[in-house]
């Protein structure tokens, strides 16, 4: 009994730290339309070297100094770590790039996509189960993003590159032997490599934060850029945690909460047109999100009475 109510709380952390995590991730929007005068790449870099402090100072708040050492000393584990900080940077890269160029949509459709994907893998590869009406909730989600995906062809190969970028993250964060805080400590560690020499370059080159342009003279912009830190390692931290404890098929169905949000502010708040399509496909995908979460919870609950003693 008490080892069935412990996976179940278990379970509850999860989905309660995956909702926040994608709720976190919905909103960014707001903050990237703040700093849009940044360059992306040099935006993703201070990101990364904003946050590696955070990690650092939380690592010494709970005293996790040596099992980030261990996990250090895992090659496997610095292996897996150093393709998931490639993924995430790749990512947020196409991502930048694509609202800086004025394709929202194909954002908004890549993880739209990128849920599906992780069904995919999860199954494939982790040999997760779903049930009937879970594989139902598959199929009404897939027609949505169809949907929408059949007035954006052109911008497919974005779409798939964010969403298959992202999935891939989540499959390898999965299956890395070592708990969120040090995994995102050493993720940023292995980032920050590259992103102090982007950082310096546009320093050096005049053209970004450092390097005396308009930018460089607005604190309001640099303490937003600071702010970063924490909006770059805290997700990630509560994404880590989450994925440890849900299947990867059930943390791809919590991701449409992003896109959604995402919708939601550039149309009420952007002013963005909320065409037919969209609308189709946002009810579509809700309604299968709110079938799969019913048939996971219903499961819970028939697993926890199962396991309870007569």
């Amino acid at each position: 009994m008490g080892r069935a109510m412990s996976a179940a709380t278990s379970r509850q952390n999860g989905a309660m730290a995956a909702i926040a995590t994608y709720a976190f991730w919905g909103v960014m929007p707001i903050y990237f339309k703040l700093l849009g005068e940044v360059p992306a790449p040099e935006l993703l870099a201070w990101r990364i070297v904003c946050s590696m402090p955070i990690c650092l100072a939380i690592i010494a708040l709970q005293r996790q100094g040596p099992s980030l050492l261990a996990s250090l000393r895992n090659r496997t584990v610095v292996l897996r770590l150093a393709t998931s900080a490639a993924l995430t940077a790749t990512n947020s890269l196409i991502f930048f790039i694509a609202v800086v160029t004025g394709h929202v949509l194909a954002t908004s459709l890549g993880y739209y996509i990128m849920p599906l994907i992780n069904v995919l893998i999860g199954t494939v590869f982790l040999h997760e189960k779903l049930s009937r009406v879970q594989w139902a909730a598959v199929v009404i989600a897939a027609i949505g993003i169809g949907l929408l995906a059949f007035g954006e062809v052109d911008m497919l190969f974005v779409a798939m590159a964010l969403g298959v970028s992202y999935a891939l993250y989540g499959f390898v964060r999965k299956v890395v032997p070592a708990g969120a805080l040090e995994a995102v400590t050493i993720e940023t560690g292995i980032s920050l490599i590259p992103a102090l020499p982007v950082v310096l370059w546009y320093a050096w080159s005049g053209g970004g934060i450092g390097g005396g342009s308009s930018i460089a003279a607005s604190w309001e912009m640099a303490g937003l850029l600071m702010i970063g830190g924490l909006f770059t390692a805290i997700p990630l931290l509560l994404f880590g945690y989450a994925a440890r404890r849900l299947t990867l098929s059930a943390m791809g169905f919590a991701q449409f909460i992003t896109p959604s949000i995402g919708f939601l502010l550039g149309h009420f708040l952007y002013g963005e047109p909320l065409d037919e399509a969209r609308t189709v496909c946002f009810v579509l995908i809700w309604t299968a999100v709110a079938l799969f979460s019913w048939d996971m919870f219903r499961q819970a609950r028939l697993n926890s009475h199962a396991k309870a003693p007569a």
